[in-house]
């Protein structure tokens, strides 16, 4: 107990060493998180350089037990199960606490050397687990390496484009009857057979490996923009192509939104 009592401080400043438990690392980040979403929901959020309650502090410790100790737990759900305990009349302040957070997660690892794009086509994402974070910006890191990154990163970004603009919600499923153009077909055909081989390599945090092997895609991919109109007069047409392009960015995106990279 007394060590964990002594772990909840730490990190005191940059630097410092992590709790070396379990134990002290939940103590440490409930004591931050509590401060956080505390002073946040009552309006006492840093302005400028001024910190007088060390909420900056607070929250790179929270980024640095979650990363460099590995734990599976999501920042989302910490913030919001912190809410669920703090007095009812102090504000929820979740996006506020999030960005906060967010913010210094992207200074931490921009001083571990990842460039601006590296990190935000990682920390852009939905619900970020930091302890993949490291993962996921080595497999981007590799990616960007191979021929064919910026052809699929111009890709990734063409496709954000087209689903963004898509007249209402994009469908999941895919109908192999509408794929008409051989261009598409093909794009479909190598869609599913790559998803085979790249989903149990995300689930397995091979995120390097799992992007790599989306790189085959490159030549599908170019002659499906080449070839085929996705924005199709044909409702059921233009429906099936949102959604193909849609499930091919999904898969991306299990590691990075590849769009934020040069391309």
């Amino acid at each position: 107990m007394a060590r964990a009592i002594e772990a909840h401080y730490r990190p005191r400043f940059a630097g410092d060493a992590l709790p070396a438990d379990l134990i002290g690392c939940a103590v440490a980040l409930a004591d931050k998180l509590y401060q956080l979403a505390g002073f946040f929901g009552i309006g006492l959020q840093p302005t400028g350089e001024k910190d007088p309650f060390g909420l900056r502090r607070a929250a790179l410790g929270v980024v640095r037990i979650l990363i460099e100790r590995a734990l599976p737990v999501s920042l989302y759900d910490l913030v919001k199960e912190t809410y669920q305990v703090l007095p009812k009349d102090i504000g929820q302040a979740h996006a506020e606490v999030m960005a906060f957070v967010m913010e210094r997660t992207r200074g931490y690892l921009a001083d571990r050397g990842y460039s601006a794009n590296e990190i935000e086509a990682v920390l852009s994402r939905t619900f970020v687990r930091l302890d993949q974070v490291p993962a996921q910006l080595d497999a981007v890191r590799a990616f960007s390496r191979l021929p064919e990154a910026p052809s699929l990163a111009a890709a990734n970004k063409r496709i954000a484009n087209i689903l963004r603009k898509a007249p209402g919600p994009v469908g999941d499923t895919i109908d192999e009857d509408l794929l008409r153009d051989p261009a598409e077909q093909i794009l479909g055909e190598q869609l599913v057979a790559i998803a085979r081989m790249v989903e149990p390599k995300f689930q397995a945090r091979n995120y390097t490996d799992a992007l790599k092997d989306l790189a085959v895609l490159r030549g599908a991919v170019d002659e499906f923009f080449d070839s085929v109109m996705v924005m199709a007069e044909d409702p059921a047409l233009r429906a099936n192509r949102l959604a193909l392009l849609g499930r091919l960015r999904s898969l991306f995106m299990h590691a990075a939104d590849l769009s934020r990279l040069p391309g």
